[in-house]
Parts: structure tokens; sequence; C-alpha cells
């Protein structure tokens, strides 16, 4: 789904203006009539944007920036007035504005100006998050919450965080359990104290106890050097046991005893060590199935078991797909090099309807490729070829370069060790359109229309409704072309049945 605008003005000529230009761009739009209303509508949440008039009756902009200040909200605003005094700019911008445009701002200035706006935020938030994930201060503030589902996993989680009550995370395999976590530990009393994560699925066999407990010097073979444990590790901060439903039971039996006495014994030593953490864990699979299967003790799925949070799959919460979409795009833009903008609105919503079996993993990884392949400032649906194949709607084929046979060269010198030498051919694209005819000469306008026409109306079936909409011209332009190029059905290759009567009578 694409963005949200907030369009604050009195006037509500210039709102529906506004509100006009902004979907065209692609945004969802909502109106507030003055400061006061807009305000409402930011601490309501779900708003990416503010387009703010400087001047109203109730409260003015400046008092509406000075109040998202105030209450630490950082939502991108540009301002906008009928005076353009430097004086307004520079105040506009100290108080926290964006961007700054005059009445009446044109379509092409405003959509860039959003563009910009949107983009330096999710750049803003991308190095916050970083910061605050290093210092171990990530917050529900910062997570993606868009939908009524991450509404109420955000809900849960912020009650458990004001407790040192054990948690366990549920939910499919990519959909950001470790983030939860993380902001549980960054919400809560331990944030700031250490935040130690164990991938349980990755632990080596032969290893896996000294990881966890520690060890002392040569206890270990291939360790020589003590070694402290992640248990002991987390002393006064978080220990985050992930996928702990992948453990051996033998690991799960030392695990329980050192949960019920605060005590871990390392591998060669003679003492255990005392050590207090809080416990968060998290599983991709049914532990209550593992228990009856043997192959999870009982006594520890209880243990875990105290708070369950249920995280649930992308295909479940899509109004976050377009927002995590926007902040993988920034945060990858960056780190590339890239000068990717922003999605098309055409292609969040193919996002938006796929399913991701593979969850907020995969739809990273979808955005990592898709940057990697945009050669514009903007991402669109082309850049998604794997997930447009499967959405409806969004048939995206990359055609293959055909394969020539080599041509020998008859030449004496040309035969090496009794070898012909092969040309090199280069293969056009077969969806690219040749500027110049076979003499060489700069084609004419009309025969790069009418190939142009052909080319949309085959691609499209015949389907004119639709050929006009991706050509953005109307019905009665296009069979007037078709009429004066002299393009019939016998020419363009369309069933007559298909190709309809109208252009005809046109």
């Amino acid at each position: 789904m694409g963005s949200t605008v907030l369009i604050a003005d009195d006037d509500p000529v210039q709102r529906r203006l506004l509100e006009a230009m902004v979907r065209r761009f692609g945004y969802h739009a909502r109106l507030a009539d003055g400061g006061e209303a807009a305000l409402r509508e930011i601490e309501a949440g779900r708003i990416d944007l503010v387009i703010l008039d400087l001047v109203m009756p109730d409260l003015d902009g400046m008092g509406v920036l000075g109040r998202l200040r105030a209450k630490g909200i950082a939502v991108p605003v540009i301002v906008q007035t009928a005076h353009g005094s430097i004086d307004a700019v520079i105040s506009a911008m100290r108080a926290g504005a964006a961007d700054f445009v005059v009445k009446p701002v044109g379509g092409e200035r405003l959509q860039i100006s959003i563009r910009n706006a949107l983009r330096m935020h999710a750049l803003e938030r991308d190095a916050r998050l970083l910061a605050k994930r290093s210092a171990g201060l990530l917050g529900f503030r910062d997570m993606v919450v868009r939908s009524p589902e991450m509404e109420r996993v955000a809900h849960l989680s912020e009650r458990a965080a004001g407790s040192a009550i054990p948690v366990l995370i549920e939910g499919e395999a990519g959909t950001g359990k470790q983030t939860v976590a993380r902001a549980i530990h960054g919400t809560g009393e331990r944030r700031g104290r250490p935040f130690v994560a164990v991938n349980c699925a990755a632990l080596p066999e032969e290893t896996a106890e000294a990881i966890l407990f520690g060890h002392e010097k040569n206890s270990v073979a291939g360790a020589p050097d003590r070694q402290v444990g992640k248990f002991a590790e987390a002393h006064g901060g978080t220990l985050f046991l992930e996928d702990i439903g992948e453990l051996p039971l033998d690991l799960q039996a030392r695990i329980v005893e050192a949960l019920r006495s605060g005590e871990v014994g390392p591998v060669g030593a003679r003492r255990p060590v005392r050590t207090e953490f809080r416990l968060i864990s998290s599983t991709s699979c049914n532990l209550i199935e593992r228990v009856k299967a043997g192959l999870f003790r009982e006594d520890l799925y209880y243990r875990l078991h105290v708070f369950p949070i249920m995280l649930p799959p992308l295909r479940l919460r899509r109004d976050d797909v377009g927002e995590l979409a926007r902040h993988f795009l920034a945060r990858f833009s960056v780190e590339e090099g890239r000068r990717v903008r922003s999605i098309s609105a055409e292609a969040l919503a193919m996002l938006a309807a796929y399913d991701w079996p593979g969850n907020v993993r995969q739809l990273e990884n979808a955005v990592f490729r898709a940057v990697i392949l945009a050669e514009g400032d903007e991402v669109g649906v082309a850049e998604f070829p794997q997930i447009a194949a499967r959405v409806e709607g969004f048939d995206v084929r990359i055609p293959s370069a055909p394969l020539l046979p080599p041509r020998p060269v008859h030449a004496g010198p040309a035969m090496i060790t009794g070898q012909p030498l092969r040309e090199i051919v280069t293969v056009r694209d077969p969806h690219t359109m040749a500027m110049l005819d076979a003499r060489g000469d700069v084609r004419t306008m009309a025969s790069l229309e009418a190939d142009m026409l052909k080319f949309a109306i085959r691609h499209h079936r015949g389907q004119m409704t639709e050929v006009a909409r991706k050509l953005g011209i109307g019905r009665s332009t296009l069979y007037r072309k078709l009429k004066e190029l002299g393009l019939d059905e016998a020419a363009i290759g369309v069933r007559p049945e298909v190709f309809p009567d109208a252009h005809r009578a046109a």
C-alpha cells in the first residue's frame, strides 16, 4: 500500500486540489481543516507525511510543528503558505519542517518534495534504528506497526516489557521474531544492558554445551583458552534463545537446571557461576506437538510458555508490506550507493497482493534485488519479476536472446589449427524498437508511432481500453491514429473478432 499523506489546510478548495495531486502521485490522502484536527490525525498514527498550511485560524502551522517536537513525534512535514518570505522559511525549517512550498504549488514540485521528504525520513529512521540496535535500545516505536495484527503484538510486547516474565515468541520463519525480542529488551528496565542472541538451530552438537555455559582452559578440544558462555554473558541483560525447539534433549535438561537454580556450570569448572538475566525464546515449530512426540521436555516447555506472543505471517498483515518495502528500499539504496528513491504505486499494490511464504525475510531479499536491478530512481513491477509471475494481473516476462548459429569465415588466413573463426553476433532485444531504417536513416515519426501502436495492441490482445490506458491517450484518440496511419486487422495481426469495430466507424 502507498504512503498516507495528511493535508492540513483551512481552505476547502486548496484541500481538494492537493488531494487530487497526492492521489495522482499514488499516495493515500487524508484531510484536516485545521491545526488541532491535524494533530489528532497524526497522534492517531498511520500518517507518513504532512502537507501543512502555515496560516490557519485555530492552531497555525508553527504551532503544530511546536507540538510535534514537544511530543517527540517524528513525521516529515512540508509547510506551505501564500507568503514565501525568507523569515517564514527559516522559522519553519528550524521548527522541524522537511521542505517549504509556496501556494499554488505545481504538481512536479510537490511530487519531488514528497519523494525527497519520505526518503530522507526513511534514511534518518534507519540511522536511528542502527544506533538503537547497537546500544540495545530498539523499541516498539521503531517497529513497522500498521496492521491491527501487529498492533496487537506491540500491545502484548509492551505489557511484557514492563516485567521480567519469560516470553515465548511463536511464528513462522522470517516473521521478525528477533526484532520483537529486541524491542521488548529495549523498552524494559534492562535496556542498555547486554542482549545476547543464540541461534539454537545453528549450534554445533559437539561444542553447543561449551558455547551456552562456557568452559575452562584446555577443557574443550581445539579451544585452549577459557571462554565465558552465553548464559553468563547475558548477566544483567536479556538472553534470547532463537529456535529453541531445535535443541537436543540433553541440552534441554541443562537449561532447565540453569533456569531453576540461576547458576550455570562451565565445562571443566569446579564451581557453578551465578547469573541473572531476562529470558526470551522463540520457535518456528509447534512446541506442544514436539512435547507429545518426546522431542521437547515438558518441564522446559512450561518454563518458557509463560507469556506467549504469536507473531502473524506477512500474508495476514498486508498493511505492513508497503512500509516494510520502503524501509528496506531506503536502507539498501544507501548501503549499495544507488539513487533509488521510491517504489511505484503499481509495484506496492503487487507486493501487497503476494502471499510471501518467506515472510519479512523474503520481502527484504526481494527489495534488495530490486534495488540492484533498478536503472532509474524508482523501483517498479519489472524489478520484481519472480513476484510478478506469481500475482494475477502482473505478468512480467524476461525475453531470452535467441541463439544464432555462428557463421564460418571462408578465407584461407581465417583458419587457425583447422577451426574456422566465428563471428561475434550482437543480438538485439526483440522488444527494442529500431531508430534507423534499412538505409541507416532516422525513421519517421509516423513509422515509429505505427510500430508502437501495433505492438501495444498485440501485447494487450486487442483490448483497446487497456491499450489506450497504457499509452496514456483516450480511446477516440487511439482510433483516430489507427485510421490516420491506415492500420487495420491485417496490418496489426489481431483476430477480427477481437479487434473492435469502433475504429472502423471512427
